[in-house]
């Protein structure tokens, strides 16, 4: 068996004891790699083998000198190739950054590398960030490893899809909408994003600034929440960063939910939803209730509200974070251009994909003179009623259960043909990052076609902890399913 095919806590374990060395972990992954990456494209670019082997013996002789002692010493990451990583290709999957080598860091996964981890690449993504099925990357589309005529999901599918696949032990990704939710469900794998603030967004190139949030994508809930506890700090050159009381995730990995109330929106079991996803999502809300959980029915208001706000203000957002790619300072330039303002144009319409340029042309619309009140004010307005709306919610419960996508993973080419249907499939997750919640997405079951489907629960703001536990208690009712 693969050493990839163990989670990053139990290989971490073997490295610490010596029955294993950095270096076999690092052979194994690129092994896995090599084997499979032609029919998956899971990565954008995967460090050189020298350059790899050579960090792994580093990365040992500090553990073997007792410097590294933490639970991820040693083990192989991959990370999503929208956050910076020091002179390592970081395209965000675009043509724009096809030549873009950083000269920092990104907070997250210097965290990382503090506490040992050996990165081993950049994964493939939707063109920055946006798209639900990682099929709008300039470097190919992504395959789901359970079926390869299938999407993996995304934004965040080519990390989801990499852990599925046993080509790395976890993965960073990033989440402005589900991203990491939505494909960990659609790959069988388990994935948190964390209260806005948690983990620092310095060094993420930027979506939608007040939505995106790095998180973890592992094997299971136990890797996630020993993640999250690596890459979380307060970081000063991040505005948004919150500092906070604690970053103990792991004491929540408990097999008890006796007591805790959880609430099932209604609305969430409406039309549009798949019933064996139902089926298998409300399987697992009857597994929390014979361990003791109150699981409960209730209405959770503006639902429908949470899909035009949330596309109104990250675009919005989005059409000014990506003003700055303009073929001067970095990045994509194009070669025949005749004066300042022609290379601007040509710059921006070559560099840039469709679904890029889509909702560039949507955020400048609803910014722009006469339409800003119209339409990004009351997104803004709206968006504070949905966290009003949680708010009430979780005066009540500890934890909300839902599905975390209406249906398991489409066909390859379906959802590009219809992009409106494309946002439709984030209705689950959309209202999490609108209210800055943490939620986490877990397996739950097999359809009938064989693919996974993943469940989601939510937190209140910096409760992490509740849904870490009530995530853990159902897993242990539900061994991890390989795909490989």
């Amino acid at each position: 068996m693969s050493l990839m095919s163990l989670t990053a806590v139990e290989l971490g374990k073997k490295i610490k004891s010596g029955e294993v060395t950095v270096r076999e972990a690092a052979l194994d992954a690129l092994e896995q790699i090599e084997r499979q990456e032609k029919d998956l494209n899971c990565y954008v670019t995967v460090e050189t083998k020298d350059n790899i082997l050579k960090s792994a013996d580093e990365i040992q002789k500090r553990i073997d000198a007792g410097e590294l002692t933490g639970p991820l010493a040693g083990v192989p990451v991959a990370i999503k190739d929208n956050m910076c990583t020091k002179g390592m290709l970081t395209t965000c999957s675009s043509k724009i950054l096809n030549n873009f080598y950083p000269t920092y860091t990104a907070e997250a996964v210097i965290n990382l590398e503090k506490a040992g981890a050996l990165i081993i690449g950049k994964t493939n993504m939707d063109e920055f960030a946006m798209g639900s099925t990682t099929e709008t990357s300039a470097y190919g589309v992504t395959r789901n490893p359970w079926n390869k005529e299938c999407v993996p999901g995304g934004s965040s599918g080519g990390s989801c899809a990499a852990v599925a696949a046993e080509e790395c032990s976890y993965a960073l990704g990033s989440d402005t909408g589900g991203s990491i939710r939505q494909p960990s469900s659609f790959c069988g794998v388990t994935g948190i994003k964390p209260t806005y603030g948690t983990v620092s967004r310095y060094g993420l190139i930027a979506y939608g600034s007040s939505l995106d949030q790095i998180g973890p994508v592992a094997k299971d809930v136990t890797d996630c929440a020993t993640i999250l506890e690596a890459i979380s700090s307060y970081d000063s050159k991040d505005s948004t960063s919150v500092k906070r009381e604690s970053y103990d995730f792991t004491s929540a990995l408990k097999d008890d939910v006796k007591g805790m109330k959880i609430g099932i929106p209604k609305t969430y079991f409406g039309e549009g939803l798949d019933r064996e996803v139902a089926d298998a999502v409300l399987g697992a809300a009857k597994a929390l209730e014979n361990k003791g959980a109150i699981v409960e029915e209730f209405d959770l208001g503006l639902v429908d509200y949470a899909i035009p706000a949330y596309y109104v203000i990250a675009s919005a957002e989005a059409s000014s974070n990506l003003a700055r790619f303009d073929g001067v300072k970095y990045g994509y330039r194009t070669k025949a251009a005749e004066g300042l303002h022609d290379m601007y144009k040509k710059t921006r319409s070559e560099g840039f994909g469709p679904e890029v340029k889509r909702r560039i042309m949507l955020g400048s619309f609803v910014l722009s003179s006469g339409y800003y009140d119209a339409y990004y004010l009351k997104a803004l307005r709206t968006k504070a009623l949905i966290k009003k709306e949680f708010d009430k919610a979780f005066d009540k419960y500890d934890v909300i259960l839902g599905p975390a996508s209406p249906t398991t993973a489409p066909r390859l080419g379906e959802s590009l043909q219809d992009p409106i249907k494309m946002y439709l499939g984030d209705i689950y997750t959309i209202s999490v990052n609108l209210a800055g919640l943490p939620g986490i997405s877990v397996p739950c079951g097999i359809d009938s076609k064989g693919l996974p489907i993943g469940l989601q629960l939510i937190g209140d703001c910096f409760k992490e902890n509740n849904i870490i536990r009530a995530a853990y208690a159902f897993e242990q009712t539900r061994p991890y399913v390989r795909c490989v």
